[in-house]
């Protein structure tokens, strides 16, 4: 008869895994892709390294599982910042005031720029390794899906404007992905060399609002 686990075991199992990611996440954002061992990784989650490799086959499949996880936060932030009926102002998510009714398209593509790279500009290393740094292909392959899953939320709030006639004729699809590269593009200089520039996220919804065709104010 083959082996079951139990739940308690499993239960253990999955939280040593999620010790390891976020061990892995923590040395990416202080030494970047380059920088990350399965040695670093253990020295960081306190355990061994043979228990990391036990979870974890290499390095491509860790980093791949901290993609996962903070894609799937990231994306989440984005989401909400951009979302019609999400809060004006800030970063948390919140229901508007029915008063004011659902944000423009103007607002929604600020604010999914701001979240996007205010988020991105506070966590540089991290941001850069999520962006640009060269890394394995298994890893780039979970790249193309971040990219992918950001364009998504462009897609929609560009899709909106077009119909309700907010935004000029155009495909949403292409001006959502031409928008997540030129963002990613923009940033990667900033991130590699952990600049802080006070100009960089307006200067981003400045040429967000021009590429889409949203009328000046």
């Amino acid at each position: 008869m083959a082996y079951r686990r139990t739940p308690a075991v499993q239960a253990r199992l999955d939280a040593q895994a999620g010790s390891i990611v976020r061990a892995a996440m923590a040395v990416l954002s202080r030494d970047g892709y380059a920088g990350l061992s399965m040695a670093a990784v253990a020295a960081e989650a306190g355990v061994a390294t043979g228990t990391v490799y036990k979870t974890f086959s290499g390095k491509a499949e860790l980093v791949t599982a901290v993609f996962r996880e903070v894609v799937t936060r990231e994306v989440a932030a984005v989401a909400a910042a951009g979302d019609s009926d999400s809060a004006r102002l800030g970063d948390t998510p919140a229901v508007t005031d029915s008063a004011e009714g659902p944000k423009s398209a103007r607002e929604r593509v600020t604010a999914a720029v701001e979240t996007f790279a205010g988020r991105a500009l506070k966590n540089p290393k991290l941001a850069y390794v999520l962006l640009a740094e060269p890394v394995d292909t298994a890893v780039d392959a979970e790249r193309l899906r971040f990219r992918r899953a950001f364009a998504e939320i462009y897609e929609t709030a560009i899709a909106d404007g077009v119909a309700s006639g907010q935004l000029p004729p155009q495909d949403p699809r292409t001006s959502a992905t031409a928008l997540v590269g030129a963002i990613g593009e923009v940033l990667v200089g900033p991130l590699a060399e952990q600049l802080e520039s006070e100009s960089v996220v307006p200067e981003l919804v400045a040429f967000a609002l021009r590429a889409l065709g949203v009328p000046q104010e």
